[in-house]
């Protein structure tokens, strides 16, 4: 029996998934917020934990991942789960994200229902499954053009903290985050630090 865990913020929408996945005979699903998640998983190993990846930020990811080789619980020895992302074709940044996570599978939002079922089996399986519809996305995904710290100063930024505050969050001096800022700019062609996070969300980059 492969045991599944859904993530997702928004109820109707995991509950749904769950009952989709748990109609399969194979297949034992329950379903959970990001904000519950963690406790799901390391209370009961799960084979295989989908998350939509478009609703992540890098941080949950993370959080989910560190997991992925849980001790176990009593009465229940280690099980590695495996992580199979949801991911929109217009967001590679959000593919970014989930690969960077160490995510094994990857479905495409608008695929038919089977296509997640089937990507469920093979993740289950130690094998990596990437939807078709997905190739390009996944090539765009290699082409983020910020790098992590860059990624980190503007989220600070999208955030709504002045230089000053981030330069202490991140134990930079203002001229650095200063510089930071000019070069995201540049680099997403935006017009100021606002454009830059415009574009960058709407890459999915954030």
């Amino acid at each position: 029996m492969i045991r599944v865990l859904l993530v997702h913020d928004v109820r109707i929408l995991r509950c749904a998934l769950a009952a989709l996945v748990g109609a399969e005979p194979d297949m034992e699903a329950e379903a959970a917020s990001w904000k519950d998640a963690v406790r799901p998983v390391r209370g009961r190993a799960a084979d295989v934990c989908v998350v939509d990846a478009d609703m992540a930020g890098r941080t949950s990811l993370d959080e989910l991942a560190r997991f992925a080789d849980h001790p176990g619980t009593a009465g229940h020895p280690p099980r590695p789960h495996r992580l199979l992302a949801l991911v929109s074709q217009d967001c590679p940044g959000a593919l970014r994200r989930a690969l960077d996570a160490g995510a094994s599978g990857f479905v495409c939002k608008d695929a038919l229902p089977e296509q997640l079922v089937r990507g469920i089996r093979r993740v289950a399986d130690g094998e990596r499954f990437v939807d078709n519809a997905l190739a390009q996305t996944l090539l765009r995904a290699s082409e983020v053009p910020l790098s992590q710290r860059e990624l980190t100063v503007l989220s600070a930024a999208a955030e709504g903290a002045p230089v000053p505050e981030i330069a202490r969050r991140l134990g930079l001096s203002t001229g650095t985050v200063r510089n930071y800022m000019s070069a995201i700019t540049r680099k997403t062609g935006a017009r100021n630090r606002v454009d830059a996070i415009r574009i960058s969300q709407g890459a999915g980059w954030l």
